[in-house]
């Protein structure tokens, strides 16, 4: 539905209707003091169609007279988002343009009250044709809504005659889920099962409700579903736990109880009794707090309730140790399946041996999804079981999910789950369709976006990224993404889209026109001019300089062998004026022209792993660009404009020169220019060269949350802690000193930040630097600490220890000592320790107690060191270990000894060596 468009078209208006934009407005002259009155009233009429929209989003989406309405609407809100962007635009320019500039202010203002106007008429014109079409509209919305309700009940109905051979990888959540029915806790309990649409929640709870509800004096199958009454569901049940009695019937009139009448009855039939309740695709928690006191009836009786949902919020009103989060099938369980279904006409259901590869192929596509396998299984049970039908099956695999009959159960359960999302949450969600498939989506990355596309709310005194950080949480518990990685501090990393899930949701995004997805600019004419957002996938070509998309909101390019013109570059940035998001990310381009100050709009610059090494002067007129992304880049100095970019969020500006880390200077940032210190917005700024002006106003730039500042000399320490001392809010740190020679001198940095998280120095640091109490301080929070060329004398771990909270622990050409020792309740919380090119050392040795939860370690670069770490077994929680560079006679030591036998319980041991010029791992045994 058009909501989401709609949503940015408010949000725009509150922006041209926010303090600094009305006070520069009414600066100007007369006319525009009308304008606000206008874009309110639009903005009242976009609230109201908003609210209906969200009311029949997740009521019907077959209503061709709807539709059309809904089409219509959706252009006039991108109508309204462009002309708000011009004047936005526009009152921003109002300074130093002269009498022409003035003059030309005039006139535009005057077409922008013009089509202002004009897009008002339209409103209200829709209105009264929503009015006049009412009543076919609310018959499509009741015939539509039944028919989706319907289809959703008969699904899990179809999921009670389901035979027990047809089912797959059930078993061990079956055992689980029923030892939790007669679990020696007598108390009225609650379990829930969860996951995305399609994993066969309800499948697996009937089966376990088929065989156990008999067990239990009474027992009720309620569906709920997204439009459920609460009225409705009390009388459902009544009348199912009625069919439970084996009294004679004395006939109830159900439909004349109001809702405390009803209640009652429920408490009637479940008191005293041991009961069964399955709540079967509950969406959201009102639906359970709204029957609650119908059937929270404690008598200790052993009474349970099971709820099915997609949501991890409602599956939190299980006790934690009563959840159970399903997961795709392992993918022999989805062959096993697939065959079943596929081969249904066959006494041995088994796949032919030349469909096998094309088989395993359509499956790896379904990704472990049950329903996606059981319903492609069906279809092709049907077809012939050729190579060239599976073949054509396969390659039109995303059309079928769209277009096929047969295949609709699936399209329809994951489009509940979208047509279900809060509206602020839709726009994000089809942004990730804009991903190639198996795109491992990156949150830090994917937030900016978000955020510089306008799709983030403002809440409360939070940031944008924290509130973007709790969308993409959301979408997760709604099961509408998946966690691929969590870093050390269990927050999300990555994440990815099921590949069935995007192949629904990239034809959707088309049809909402919120983007297009391309293998081919060639195709891109055919989009037509009012295509917003344009990703492509697969295009080895230089961009067109023909290629005009006047209303392109993004371009984001994923294929790194496409190349960029010095000409085609300026075209799209003069044809597509309003671009809010450019993402070159890898291509091969030389040169940014000075159009790209032309893109008043810009807020997203991504130039991360191209070949450009100048960056113009009119960067210095992107004044709303919040992040510009030059990592790994060959730009070494940023233009001197770049102070003007008072709103920019994130700067990445790093280059790594040495992978190997052989040198001290392995990597390099730009040089800090002068006024960088007043863009006060700034939150992460990786990174930067240090001189003496920029250490002594670093301070300025309070909103750091990240920075790195490289060639860090021992002159520049004094100011550079005092201007450290005043980011409160820094959770991350690198510091490299200039040469092996230079001393970082942290005695100055009285006041560390209560929330620094990661902390890198490299360089050698000052005598008794781990003794500093700001140092101490950071026990409380820091959990990553890398030190390198330290130059340390002194076993540091004693010192270390005391940070407390250290989850991983990086010593890189740190300590030129021979011996560390880890004494007993060392380092209680570390799970990742490094040590890394230390010549001298030649004993390693850990005590029972020590490091307790550590799963990862990594010996590397210690020429010197001939044995085990003596006291390795008490590491008990160790996972992984790898071994690379060490004693000639390491290896053969450990095979002659009884040093082996410590860790063949290790999972993965591995010794690392190479080999030419491949590095080869060989397990340990």
């Amino acid at each position: 539905m058009a909501e989401a468009a709609v949503l940015l078209a408010v949000q725009k208006i509150g922006v041209a209707l926010g303090g600094e934009a009305l006070r520069k407005a009414s600066s100007l002259f007369s006319l525009w003091t009308q304008l606000p009155g206008s874009m309110s009233r639009i903005k009242s009429e976009l609230l109201v169609i908003q609210a209906f929209l969200c009311h029949i989003d997740t009521r019907t989406d077959n209503s061709q007279v709807l539709e059309a309405w809904v089409q219509e609407v959706r252009k006039l809100a991108y109508g309204v988002e462009d002309i708000m962007d011009e004047y936005i635009y526009l009152i921003a320019q109002q300074q130093g343009s002269g009498l022409g500039g003035y003059l030309k202010k005039i006139v535009k203002g005057c077409q922008i009250a013009a089509r202002l106007k004009e897009l008002e008429t339209n409103l209200v014109h829709h209105s009264q044709m929503k009015e006049r079409w009412m009543k076919t509209t609310e018959e499509a919305m009741g015939s539509s809504s039944r028919n989706a309700s319907e289809m959703q009940q008969n699904l899990a109905v179809s999921s009670h005659f389901m035979d027990e051979d047809d089912l797959v990888g059930i078993d061990k959540n079956k055992k689980k889920i029923t030892e939790w029915l007669y679990d020696e806790d007598l108390a009225w309990s609650i379990m829930s099962v969860w996951g995305m649409g399609g994993l066969g929640k309800t499948t697996l709870v009937n089966n376990v409700y088929k065989s156990e509800r008999k067990k239990f004096e009474c027992h009720a199958w309620i569906f709920v579903s997204q439009t459920y009454e609460v009225d409705d569901l009390l009388r459902r049940m009544i009348e199912e736990l009625d069919e439970n009695e084996k009294v004679e019937k004395v006939p109830i009139d159900l439909r004349g109880m109001d809702y405390r009448r009803l209640v009652e009855r429920v408490r009637l039939f479940l008191e005293k009794k041991r009961f069964l309740i399955i709540l079967d695709d509950v969406w959201d928690l009102k639906a359970f707090y709204a029957i609650r006191d119908a059937i929270n009836v404690d008598d200790n009786n052993g009474s349970r309730i099971i709820i099915t949902t997609r949501i991890a919020e409602v599956a939190s009103l299980a006790h934690d140790s009563r959840k159970l989060e399903l997961r795709v099938l392992q993918r022999t369980q989805a062959w096993d399946l697939f065959c079943k279904k596929a081969f249904w006409k066959n006494k041995e259901r088994r796949c032919p041996q030349e469909l096998e590869e094309l088989g395993e192929k359509i499956v790896s596509k379904c990704q472990g999804l049950p329903l996606a396998i059981v319903s492609l299984g069906s279809l092709l049970s049907l077809r012939e079981k050729t190579k060239s039908e599976w073949e054509k099956i396969y390659d039109q695999l995303s059309w079928e999910l769209n277009n096929n009959p047969n295949l609709d159960n699936v399209k329809h359960v994951l489009n509940l789950s979208y047509n279900y999302l809060p509206r602020y949450l839709k726009n994000c969600f089809l942004h990730c369709s804009m991903f190639p498939e198996d795109h491992v989506l990156q949150r830090k990355r994917l937030t900016r976006l978000w955020i510089a596309e306008g799709f983030v709310e403002e809440r409360g005194s939070s940031t944008m990224e924290v509130v973007a950080e709790d969308y993409l949480k959301e979408l997760i518990h709604r099961c509408m993404l998946q966690v691929a990685k969590k870093n050390r501090f269990g927050r999300i990393k990555h994440c990815r889209m099921h590949d069935i899930v995007r192949d629904l949701a990239v034809p959707l995004s088309k049809k909402e026109n919120f983007s297009v997805v391309l293998d081919d600019l060639q195709m891109v004419g055919k989009t037509g001019d009012e295509t917003r957002r344009l990703s492509v996938h697969n295009y080895s070509n230089e961009i067109q300089s023909s290629m005009e998309l006047p209303r392109l909101r993004t371009f984001m390019v994923f294929d790194r062998s496409m190349s960029s013109s010095s000409s085609s570059f300026s075209s799209l940035c003069s044809s597509s004026r309003y671009l809010t998001v450019l993402d070159l990310q890898g291509i091969s381009i030389e040169r940014v022209p000075d159009e790209i100050g032309d893109l008043f709009n810009l807020r997203f610059l991504g130039l991360r792993k191209t070949k450009v090494k100048v960056l113009p002067k009119s960067l210095g007129r992107l004044r709303n660009l919040q992040t510009l992304d030059l990592m790994h880049s060959e730009i070494e100095k940023l233009p001197s404009t770049t102070r003007n970019l008072k709103k920019l969020r994130h700067l990445f500006a790093e280059k790594f020169l040495d992978p190997n880390y052989s040198n001290i200077n392995n990597r390099r940032g730009v040089q800090a220019l002068k006024g960088l210190w007043n863009l006060k917005d700034l939150q992460t700024l990786q990174a930067v060269e240090a001189n003496m002006e920029f250490v002594k106003w670093l301070g300025n730039l309070t909103q750091l949350r990240s920075v790195r500042i490289w060639k860090v000399s021992g002159i520049h320490c004094k100011d550079l802690c005092a201007s450290l001392s005043r980011l409160r809010y820094l959770s991350g740190l690198s510091l490299n000193a200039s040469n092996e020679n230079e001393i970082l001198q942290l005695g100055g940095w009285d006041h560390p930040p209560q929330h620094l998280l990661r902390l890198y120095l490299v360089g050698r640091l000052a005598e008794g630097t781990m003794e500093l109490p700001s140092f101490r301080a950071l026990g409380a929070s820091l959990r990553i600490l890398q030190l390198g060329w330290s130059g340390l004398v002194e076993d540091p771990i004693h010192s270390l220890s005391q940070l407390t909270n250290l989850v991983q622990l990086t010593l890189m050409k740190a300590y030129d000592g021979q011996r560390l020792w880890f004494g007993t309740g060392c380092f209680l919380n570390l799970k990742r320790l490094f040590l890394l090119d230390m010549p001298q050392l030649n004993q390693v040795e850990v005590e029972d107690g020590a490091m307790p939860r550590l799963d990862f370690l990594t010996l590397d670069g210690l020429p010197v060191l001939k044995d085990v770490p003596r006291g390795i077994e008490y590491l008990t929680s160790l996972q992984t270990l790898y071994l690379k560079d060490l004693h000639p006679e390491f290896r053969g030591r450990f095979e002659e000894s009884d040093d082996k036998n410590k860790i063949q319980r290790i999972l993965n041991a591995y010794y690392i060596f190479k080999r030419g010029d491949e590095t080869k791992y060989e397990r340990l045994s």
